[in-house]
């Protein structure tokens, strides 16, 4: 998603194309509402498949030139495009300039999914790193205000909470949660916010807890011991991250864990 800036910044002194995939039938690279700008050197974005990619940009730059006007095609994803995927897709062609950055601005921003990271450490760091293409507006919180870097990639929201937990009380519904302060006893301060939360409204999809098993099962009986049930604890997910990943690097985990979320969507 990071094209998107570059596009319309593109699109202040150089005309475009923009291309969308209008519909779709069968196995096909990209969704309908897909898009990507043309420009007559490059383009930003993609809309996937290969030589059926090769074909848009050929028609977009053939309509830049002025030398057709067609602002349709569909395509099969056959043997002469030499390709195998037997769906087909409909794309749009439209010529844009600066003029329509107003509206384009919008069309091209996808929503997010709104995701609570808390903590600032290495793999905090790796994480929103990991994050940031991705399809989540990612709030970073922490009790330490000098913890995050100067590089903070664009669309993330530091936050310096002191108590941590209390932020978890006004998280935008269905937040995804991610736990992994630089202390357990943050850790499960959070952890027991959000259990509350989860109480009252049942609006967190996903609260991941970093740790290991014996951390958890610890826990575990910190929780019970605060008189959440069995049902309610099974609602937080520790470990974190997809299985069959045992790399403890942390652009490891921060893969492991970014791959899970987007399970959870």
């Amino acid at each position: 998603m990071n094209w998107i800036e570059q596009a319309l910044k593109r699109l202040n002194t150089e005309n475009a194309v923009l291309v969308t995939v209008l519909a779709t039938q069968g196995s096909v690279p990209r969704e309908a509402g897909t898009r990507m700008l043309v420009f007559a050197q490059g383009e930003e974005g993609t809309i996937g498949g290969g030589h059926l990619e090769f074909q848009a940009l050929a028609h977009a730059r053939q309509m830049l030139a002025g030398q057709t006007a067609q602002v349709t095609l569909r395509q099969m994803l056959g043997p002469s495009l030499g390709q195998c995927c037997g769906g087909a897709l409909e794309l749009s062609f439209e010529k844009v300039d600066a003029n329509d950055l107003p509206r384009l601005s919008p069309q091209l921003t996808p929503s997010r999914t709104p995701l609570a990271l808390f903590g600032g450490g290495h793999v905090g760091k790796a994480l929103v790193r990991c994050l940031a293409p991705l399809p989540f507006a990612v709030r970073w919180i922490d009790s330490r205000d000098e913890i995050f870097p100067a590089d903070v990639p664009a669309g993330v929201a530091c936050e310096h909470s002191s108590p941590v937990q209390a932020a978890v009380a006004d998280l935008a519904p269905r937040s995804r949660v991610l736990i992994m302060s630089f202390s357990h006893a943050e850790d499960l301060d959070i952890v027991v916010a959000c259990l509350k939360r989860l109480r009252d409204k049942a609006d967190l999809p996903f609260v991941g807890l970093i740790g290991s098993q014996t951390k958890w099962a610890t826990f575990r009986h910190r929780l019970e011991d605060r008189g959440f049930s069995e049902v309610e604890i099974s609602q937080i997910t520790c470990p974190i991250g997809v299985q069959g990943i045992s790399g403890k690097e942390p652009e490891v985990i921060a893969v492991a864990v970014a791959a899970q979320l987007l399970q959870s969507l």
